[in-house]
């Protein structure tokens, strides 16, 4: 057969458009990504790389696979809760649903009463403030980073009022002065306050007396740190909430506290880990935290604490750029007023279960696969900076380390540990719910290897 008769027989695009999937497909995509895929499928079949006869299935099939959005779901068999590189914190059902429920048009700065402009995400700060009664007022932002910037530079903006000639100054340890993920370092978005970077004490170290010595005209504010994802132990010393509270109120400075991680109150499993109502209690005239890792909501950056503190940091033209929008505020009121949050299901996961789950699930898989699987106990971990070095007692499946890319290249992608040459599923992160589909993933990645995955997702992120 020729090769002009070979591309004759090539669908044309009007059929290909008109196929049900398309159809289906618009609901998810735009048509220049329906077009795309078409065109693509039709070159394939005219250099010779899809027989001709497939070429209908193949746009079918690269039309479900199809994402409107690059991110893909996963499931987190890896038992650090709390896992940066895979989103954080996963939310609660009741804030998928306060997401969607927010997509379109809201009243998030208008009173319907009215008809007239209102505070923007009223709801989720009362929220906040109902799970947070220590606090006198308090203001979302977008993330972690974004309410410490905002907090100092506007709080530091007053002892350069005093005196515009001399540039004011944060006091703060340098043992609290840390790097966290992708080599992000707090000193380095600090000193982008314009704002001096005072660092008192030693690495393991620090005096209150380290802190009254540095005090000086150009004092703006006294910053304390949680290191978060980092233990120093041995011959060390630091100052607590409290006595820098009463310093600050010696010399009538405001007193800003970076907890990190999100801990509402304090949490007997991790002990070591602050919490907001814990440095409220203390003085703090502001305390900033996570949204998206003990708390279990979206990104966000939260701010707590005296109501003129706040006040003045809301009215700051910074607080403009780093505003949270209609998603996020709906998620994190969503968050507070819901239900246990995945991430507090996790922390708290009764071992016996995890354990009874896990044999259960490697009992199945081994006689699916006809070959053993065994349970090794398995430590997982916060993640995300929050209580560095607690372990939690758990069990994971236990297998060859070549697994680990077979099942992240699954149809549904499971994330597991890979540690000494060993690929370890824990169940920690897994909901129940998903415990048929993990089996299957694993079944599917034991028992044929060597095929190709089926590209369509076959349920995960529809709970």
């Amino acid at each position: 057969m020729s090769d002009e008769d070979h591309r004759r027989r090539i669908p044309r695009t009007d059929r290909l458009l008109a196929l049900p999937a398309v159809r289906e497909a618009r609901e998810r995509i735009g048509d220049a990504a329906i077009r795309r895929i078409v065109e693509e499928r039709q070159r394939a079949a005219r250099e010779g790389r899809v027989p001709v006869e497939e070429v209908e299935q193949a746009v079918v099939d690269a039309l479900r696979a199809e994402r409107p959005a690059s991110l893909v779901p996963v499931l987190n068999a890896t038992g650090v809760i709390v896992h940066t590189n895979l989103g954080r914190a996963p939310l609660s059902e009741g804030a998928r649903q306060a997401i969607g429920a927010a997509a379109g048009y809201v009243d998030v700065e208008m009173d319907l009463v009215s008809g007239k402009r209102s505070a923007r995400g009223a709801g989720a700060r009362e929220a906040l403030l109902q799970a947070c009664p220590e606090a006198e007022d308090a203001l979302i932002v977008n993330n972690g980073a974004a309410a410490l910037l905002l907090a100092v530079t506007a709080v530091c903006a007053g002892a350069s009022e005093r005196d515009r000639a001399i540039p004011s100054e944060m006091i703060v340890s340098r043992g609290e002065l840390v790097e966290i993920g992708a080599g992000f370092r707090l000193p380095d978005l600090l000193v982008t306050t314009g704002a001096r970077l005072r660092e008192v004490g030693t690495t393991n170290r620090t005096h209150l007396s380290d802190y009254e010595a540095a005090i000086g005209a150009a004092t703006g504010c006294l910053l304390k740190i949680h290191p978060s994802n980092f233990r120093v132990q041995g011959f060390t010393s630091g100052v607590d909430v409290a006595a820098l509270r009463r310093l600050a109120d010696a010399y009538g400075l405001p007193l800003v506290v970076d907890l990190g991680s999100g801990l509402l109150r304090p949490d007997a499993l991790l002990p070591d880990e602050p919490d907001l109502a814990g440095a409220l209690r203390a003085g703090a005239d502001v305390v900033i935290a996570s949204g998206d890792k003990l708390l279990g909501g979206p990104q966000a950056g939260l701010l707590v604490g005296r109501a003129e503190t706040i006040r003045r940091l809301a009215k700051h033209p910074l607080a403009r750029a780093v505003r949270s929008d209609k998603l996020t505020l709906a998620a994190i009121e969503a968050t507070l007023r819901g239900p246990e949050t995945p991430v507090q299901a996790a922390l708290h996961a009764v071992p016996a279960r995890l354990r009874e789950r896990t044999e259960g699930l490697a009992a199945r898989l081994a006689a699916a696969v006809q070959g053993p699987c065994e349970v090794v106990p398995h430590e997982g971990r916060v993640g995300g900076g929050g209580a560095p070095g607690v372990p939690l007692p758990g069990w994971a499946i236990e297998l060859p380390e070549a697994m680990a890319p077979r099942l992240r290249a699954g149809a549904v992608a499971v994330v597991a540990r890979v540690h000494r040459g060993r690929c370890l599923v824990d169940l920690r992160c897994i909901p129940e719910s998903d415990d048929e589909l993990l089996l299957e993933c694993l079944i599917e990645a034991l028992g044929d290897a060597g095929a190709a995955p089926r590209s369509a997702p076959r349920g995960l992120g529809s709970r």
